[in-house]
């Protein structure tokens, strides 16, 4: 998602201007402490993308975070609540990153984005949560369950469901993963129990 050019080197000028690296701070500390989170590696870069002004990627101790110079300050909370969200689920799971199934992956990023409309606002959702309605999602589940459950991260129809190609809807894994935890966060439940301890199988009994 980064790539030298004169694009991004004025990006990097802009959110330099912005004290962007200022604000990243303060919100994992915000977020370290609410959620009794682990210390992690923060980098920051411009993003390189035509179809996106932000991007992330999350590992078990470390952050990258891609930017574009966003005049709306919430935005890079979003994207943050998200990204360490993942961190903190990774984190507190008693299952290693190789031994996680596709049902894994979509319940880390429902979860993650249902964080984002709680503590952030509706309005700052990722817009894959609306790319199919209720209707669609539940038969699209019932059609892929088995697939779902029984996928491993190092199979091709892992990435291929969760992002959507060579056939699959586009980022359909991540909007089932929004739809089966929706139900059972739909009184709020927002307690670290039920969003970093329960297990991927708790979302779809």
């Amino acid at each position: 998602m980064y790539k030298p050019n004169r694009r991004t080197s004025r990006y990097f000028q802009d959110i330099q201007k912005n004290k962007v690296w200022e604000e990243v701070a303060r919100l994992f500390r915000k977020y370290q402490k609410r959620w009794n989170g682990p210390d992690v590696d923060i980098f920051i870069f411009p993003i390189h993308s035509n179809f996106a002004d932000k991007g992330g990627v999350s590992f078990k101790k470390s952050i990258f975070l891609f930017l574009s110079p966003l005049e709306d300050k919430k935005e890079i909370e979003a994207l943050f609540v998200h990204e360490y969200h993942h961190v903190c689920r990774i984190n507190k799971q008693k299952k290693e990153m190789k031994e996680y199934t596709l049902l894994d992956s979509i319940i880390l990023e429902g979860l993650a984005e249902h964080a984002v409309e709680y503590y952030c606002g509706e309005k700052y959702r990722a817009n894959w949560c609306q790319y199919y309605s209720e209707k669609e999602l539940e038969q699209y589940w019932e059609d892929l369950r088995n697939e779902i459950i029984d996928t491993k991260r190092e199979e091709e129809l892992h990435n291929n469901i969760l992002f959507g190609s060579r056939g699959y809807p586009r980022l359909l894994g991540y909007a089932i993963g929004y739809h089966l935890t929706k139900v059972i966060l739909k009184g709020g439940n927002f307690s670290t129990k039920v969003n970093f301890y329960s297990n991927s199988e708790n979302f779809i009994k």
